[in-house]
């Protein structure tokens, strides 16, 4: 993404129901549905929607989720069904901007409300529950098309049909796929000085990725890290 991109805002969405599903939690917010009219994004998230997990999920830096329309088509085509918007439980479904290649601290304005992407989405076990596909953890993984959560910089409201338009992008260029993929450590340390905003939970995948990358060293890749490089 670079600084005068524009996407739009096909859905905002938030939760429709809590679902009982397997783990520590029992408990799940990942069913999203469309709203009407508009919603306003507080520093926490949209109005009206919450997270029943809240060691993992949610907080400033996982305040809004967004996925793209184009990458939710391609799983689409591929898994021969129609997969709406809030389906990948993502609270923004947009059209135009690559969010899976956002630059890290890049910032977009959405409707009265300005973003900051702030991190990659990780799959979960609920999210494969959700999905009802085989594997869905490890193929969503394996593609990296992860969305990106955003931090609200600037309170206000939007909805659908909104320009989303993409006014700050850092020079240092470390996407939300260069993060979840950890393809390149060094880089990632170098994202840590160069980035103030980082989060702790991003810290922790970027030193998850550098013990990995000394295992393998040592002991050979695993297929999974060749896939993903």
């Amino acid at each position: 993404m670079r600084v005068g991109d524009t996407g739009r805002v096909l859905a905002a969405c938030v939760v429709h129901a809590d679902l009982d599903v397997p783990g520590r939690v029992g408990r799940s917010a990942i069913d999203k549905r469309p709203v009407p009219g508009r919603v306003r994004a507080g520093r926490l998230g949209l109005d009206g929607d919450h997270v029943c997990n809240t060691r993992d999920h949610g907080g400033i830096h996982q305040a809004v989720y967004g996925y793209a329309e184009e990458d939710a088509r391609t799983w689409s085509a591929e898994l021969g069904r129609t997969l709406a918007p809030g389906w990948f439980g993502e609270n923004l479904r947009i059209s135009g901007l690559p969010l899976s290649d956002a630059v890290l601290g890049a910032r977009c304005l959405v409707g009265g409300a300005l973003f900051e992407v702030s991190a990659p989405r990780v799959p979960c076990a609920t999210f494969g529950h959700w999905s009802g596909e085989r594997q869905w953890v490890r193929r969503f993984a394996l593609r990296a098309d992860t969305g990106c959560y955003f931090r609200v910089l600037t309170e206000g409201e939007l909805g659908a049909g909104d320009r989303v338009e993409v006014v700050h992008v850092p020079d240092h260029g470390i996407t939300v796929r260069d993060v979840f993929t950890g393809a390149d450590p060094e880089r990632l340390e170098y994202l840590l000085t160069a980035e103030p905003t980082v989060s702790d939970e991003v810290r922790a995948q970027i030193a998850r990725h550098t013990r990995r990358r000394a295992a393998t060293a040592v002991s050979g890749p695993t297929p999974e890290q060749e896939a993903t490089g």
